[in-house]
């Protein structure tokens, strides 16, 4: 029974943040809006930053295994690899207070986290990585070239939720667009250096 409630609880507190940010995330509305008491949010965390690291950790859970499953399908690397980034965008564009959530800081270790942490970044590594080796990124360091790639997701995810990105309009692109950008001028700079 304890899992089943530990995890109404982290659903309850993702609608919350969803809806209100985390502002809006207290632990006697959480209880509330998952239907036990208000005192049954404490015995599975300690406080609200380690309820919210335990929806980071499950956004992060499911992310790394959308990224997993991607990477196990019978496609080339660069097809893996732009579907991974779509799922990345198009994560973070249909859940901007979660994405913001899971890359905030943290004021305390949380093992979860980490571990949900260091599995997805390690799959969309390996992503990165299988993309290298078939010539459509430059070669070199993955954690630079993957660090990159979070970079323009990132940035254009964010500029896209405050309005400042849009086709046709700032920017004349959309996220999708933009990493679409990055990933032709790396596959041709990956193209220029294998040919010279």
């Amino acid at each position: 029974m304890a899992p089943r409630t530990r995890e109404l609880l982290i659903s309850a507190a993702a609608e919350l943040l969803d809806a209100g940010g985390r502002e809006a995330v207290t632990l006697r509305e959480v209880g509330h809006r998952a239907g036990v008491s208000h005192n049954a949010p404490y015995k599975h965390f300690a406080n609200k930053e380690a309820l919210l690291a335990g929806v980071a950790a499950r956004e992060l859970t499911q992310l790394g295994a959308s990224l997993a499953a991607l990477s196990q399908r019978d496609l080339p690397a660069d097809a893996v690899l732009r579907a991974a980034l779509r799922e990345y965008v198009g994560w973070a564009l249909a859940y901007p207070a979660r994405f913001a959530l899971v890359f905030s800081p943290w004021t305390a270790e949380f093992g979860d986290l980490a571990t949900a942490a260091d599995s997805s970044r390690s799959t969309l590594l390996g992503i990165v990585e299988a993309a290298q080796r078939a010539g459509q990124l430059p070669s070199g360091d993955t954690e630079r070239v993957t660090g990159l790639l979070q970079a323009v997701v990132h940035g254009a995810v964010d500029l896209a939720v405050i309005g400042h990105l849009a086709v046709g309009g700032k920017g004349n692109a959309d996220p999708d667009g933009l990493v679409d950008d990055l990933l032709g001028y790396l596959r041709a700079s990956a193209a220029i250096v294998t040919s010279a």
